[in-house]
């Protein structure tokens, strides 16, 4: 359906650093606004850190949602009128819907991430996972992990300026759900493997097999294990060499782009109430990303 600009076109777009033009959320929420016949534009917004509280409250005269990346998911949670529960206990935003004049704070990233694994066969109810990464990604993933109820989560990162939040948000996440979660240093790699070794799902959430860093891995092979379901959330290339590894393994193996897929669509139902057509959008999307 071929859509024309006019006065009743609704504004949606990308808020993030200079790198976010860069990015597919344009080409695929555009394609599916036409495939749906929403009559929508989706921008990329790029601006600075010192612009972000004007930007929000010129956003919420103007625009019926957007979306939120790097460096800025977690900074926009003090500009929002309200959180939704998950964000709240991810401490980080990656969605935003106007509503009623304001703006309500959403994070779509753990769930997009649990139903990608699900569409791979993987229930994580009662099982045990290793996620490395506690950044916004890793966080999102944890969180929504804890939420589906899973029975144990291991948390790997580097001591990082941020390990006390961290480790702060870990126990308050436990506290929260009732789920076993524990924070670890991703540099003591025999507790790492000890931790994959009794995992049902291993995570990286981390940018580990991208951009300077494509071709690396997180983990050895020799930490997989033939029990083991392995997930990334790197999407581009679309195998990273974790994903390599685990499928000549043989492991059933969740890439980044679903993820992607399924929190852009989680998205678009909550600005707008429709169903993107993920099929049809994955397809466009991967001639472009092999490009």
């Amino acid at each position: 359906m071929e859509l024309a600009i006019n006065g009743e076109t609704k504004l949606a777009g990308l808020v993030g650093g200079d790198t976010i033009t860069q990015s597919f959320s344009p080409m695929m929420h555009t394609a599916s606004f036409k495939e749906v016949g929403v009559n929508a534009v989706y921008l990329s917004l790029p601006i600075e850190m010192d612009q972000l509280k004007e930007v929000v409250a010129g956003l919420k005269d103007i625009a019926v949602g957007y979306n939120v990346t790097m460096p800025f998911k977690t900074y926009i949670c003090e500009y929002m009128d309200e959180l939704s529960p998950a964000a709240k206990l991810m401490g980080a935003v990656n969605t935003v819907e106007i509503r009623d004049g304001k703006c309500i704070g959403h994070n779509t990233d753990g769930a997009g991430f649990v139903e990608n694994i699900k569409n791979v066969g993987f229930d994580p109810k009662g099982k045990i996972a290793t996620v490395i990464g506690a950044g916004g990604a890793g966080s999102a993933v944890f969180t929504q992990l804890a939420l589906e109820q899973v029975e144990e989560i291991y948390v790997y990162n580097i001591k990082d300026s941020f390990w006390d939040s961290t480790e702060k948000r870990v126990a308050q996440l436990a506290e929260h759900t009732g789920v076993k979660v524990s924070l670890h240093d991703l540099n003591n790699r025999d507790e790492l493997k000890e931790s994959i070794f009794v995992s049902d799902l291993l995570v990286n959430a981390t940018k580990v097999g991208s951009g300077e860093l494509e071709g690396q891995s997180s983990i050895d092979e020799e930490m997989l294990h033939e029990c083991l379901v392995v997930a990334d959330t790197v999407y581009k290339p679309l195998e990273t060499k974790l994903i390599k590894m685990a499928k000549d393994y043989g492991l059933v193996t969740a890439g980044g782009v679903g993820m992607l897929l399924q929190q852009a669509a989680l998205a678009e139902k909550i600005w707008f109430g429709t169903d993107m057509p993920v099929a049809y959008i994955e397809k466009k999307f991967l001639l472009i990303i092999r490009v």
